[in-house]
């Protein structure tokens, strides 16, 4: 009987220091990001960091043309996607096909151009992205990505009409600044990286609005929009059929874990998060490249690209210092569970 009882003492004190843990955690992410329940802003970090690593698949490839890859890519993604959708997901787009019905004509305009533009705009980053990494050098595929969020703010900032503070805009000058410094003696690189972050950050801004579609269809329409726009140029650009097994393979890899996943967290996080916010999040792929290309794959970083580069990274701190607008996007929740009592 003592020990039945000590037993029970034991798992008793052991589910109050548990649920004490979770309450301490709770109570740290609702005060660093103002939400309780944290799954967008992971979900979003899990697909940044999945990024990070898309040179492990994707410098095997290296001996195949880039839009080779690109193709192949895109047409093994809609494949996928529409599997899926005939074979599990027919309800949600019965029910997509009710929601759209009821929008107004405006609405039904934006989210037309949600999966036509997102197409697109998800086309031209993947091409850029895998052509710089392969053909010129992973620090320049990442740097993309460190110019990206604050390229996603200002488009924000021009298209949303959100405003900047004068220390924001400051940092926005500073990260000019780190690119004019790239440009003497790289000029190509830089092109290169702004052309990879200018259509992700457009992707960004504007998959934003949400209509009350399912995230899983619009990325369905976007990836069959990029199937679509590439299917034309596959019979004059494409090179010879690929006949070694290890390019499909890691070509599904790339669809599934590099391409359908990851896009499907970073919809799902903008269900929550500001567009901002996402941008943020992604500084996890460059740092994560920066590092893969120093340490796995040789390249160096000269004095002028390592103080470009730091130009930028002070920048992005300035620019995120005490921001609170990167938080809205969780305040309006920590607001409702404050006033339920949570």
């Amino acid at each position: 009987m003592d020990g039945f009882c000590k037993e029970n003492y034991v798992y008793v004190f052991f589910i109050v220091r548990m649920g004490g843990l979770r309450h301490f955690l709770r109570g740290i992410s609702t005060y660093i990001y103002g939400m309780r329940d944290t799954r967008h802003y992971m979900a979003v970090v899990t697909a940044s960091t999945v990024w990070g690593l898309f040179a492990f698949v994707l410098r095997p490839l290296a001996g195949w043309p880039p839009h080779d890859i690109l193709f192949y890519r895109v047409f093994v993604s809609a494949l996928l996607m529409i599997l899926l959708g005939l074979f599990f997901r027919r309800r949600a787009w019965v029910s997509d096909r009710g929601v759209y019905r009821l929008l107004s004509p405006v609405d039904r305009r934006g989210l037309m151009f949600q999966a036509i533009g997102g197409g697109f705009f998800l086309t031209g980053n993947w091409f850029a992205y895998i052509y710089v990494l392969n053909t010129v050098s992973i620090k320049a595929a990442s740097m993309a990505y460190l110019v990206c969020p604050i390229l996603t703010t200002v488009l924000a900032f021009g298209l949303g009409r959100e405003v900047l503070a004068r220390r924001q805009w400051g940092a926005v000058l500073l990260s000019v600044a780190g690119c004019l410094i790239l440009a003497f003696g790289h000029v190509v690189e830089l092109m290169y990286s702004m052309g990879i972050a200018v259509f992700y950050a457009f992707y960004l801004v504007t998959q934003r609005r949400n209509y009350g579609t399912d995230k899983v269809n619009l990325l369905t329409m976007q990836v069959l929009v990029s199937a679509l726009l590439l299917l034309p140029f596959y019979p004059f650009y494409r090179g010879p059929v690929p006949t070694a097994t290890i390019f499909y393979v890691l070509i599904a890899v790339i669809a599934i874990f590099y391409t359908i996943i990851p896009l499907m967290l970073s919809l799902y996080g903008l269900e929550r998060l500001s567009a901002s916010t996402v941008g943020i999040i992604l500084y996890i792929n460059p740092l994560m490249g920066f590092v893969i290309a120093i340490a796995f794959y040789g390249e160096r970083i000269d004095w002028q690209q390592g103080v470009a580069y730091g130009i930028v990274l002070v920048s992005i701190a300035l620019f995120n210092w005490g921001n609170s607008s990167h938080k809205a996007a969780f305040t309006g929740e920590a607001i409702a569970d404050k006033a339920a009592g949570h």
